[in-house]
């Protein structure tokens, strides 16, 4: 499951537990990027808030499913695994076409998401996602330009990089303490974005 001890969910007391009701799924299941956190509760609590509130809050005006496609590219840019197989398994569901959904994995896992059956301002935010993730220090503010061209505004600009940004986040929490998708149910998501303090997966 992980590199590091973990604390399972019927071995968890005190704040851990309470935690571990807050974003459980099916059966108890609580993924692996959650209870790698166990032995510091207070992170988890924090990286929770930080994913509900960037991908999965009334807020945002991008469509979920296209955060989910940002979110899916940027961690196969950082070769991470994990994150490609939940979020991609989001991405299908809430797209709700799986073909559509294939050709855009298909297209990311080729490096050519021009090539992915997205709109044309969907794919600038694919460009300057890839920017972002592989050389930041290179980043401009003709980057944000190209963003604005392609009829982006700038709140949605701004989730886009918080979307790019909690990815780099959570692909290095999962690369750096070694975390499988063993045990885990792909997909699942905090499904009430009505209420920011509502983590429970589904």
């Amino acid at each position: 499951m992980s590199w590091i001890k973990t604390v399972p969910f019927e071995e968890a007391t005190g704040k851990l537990r309470r935690l571990y009701e807050r974003v459980t799924g099916p059966g108890e299941n609580v993924d692996n990027i959650m209870m790698v956190h166990s032995l510091r509760p207070h992170s988890m609590e924090g990286h929770m808030a930080l994913y509900k509130n960037v991908l999965h809050h009334t807020g945002n005006d991008i469509p979920k499913w296209f955060l989910e496609v940002l979110g899916v590219w940027v961690s196969a840019l950082n070769g991470c695994a994990y994150c490609v197989e939940h979020h991609f398994a989001g991405l299908q569901r809430l797209l709700g076409d799986p073909a559509r959904s294939d050709a855009i994995r298909a297209a990311i896992e080729a490096g050519e998401p021009e090539q992915a059956p997205l709109e044309a301002r969907e794919k600038a935010a694919m460009i300057y996602a890839r920017k972002l993730t592989e050389a930041p220090a290179t980043m401009a503010e003709t980057d944000v330009e190209a963003l604005r061209a392609a009829n982006w505004e700038d709140g949605e600009i701004l989730e886009i990089n918080q979307v790019c940004a909690y990815f780099a986040y959570a692909n290095r929490t999962v690369l750096g303490l070694g975390c499988s998708t063993t045990g885990d149910v792909l997909g699942l998501s905090p499904g009430n974005s009505e209420d920011p303090d509502d983590w429970g997966h589904r």
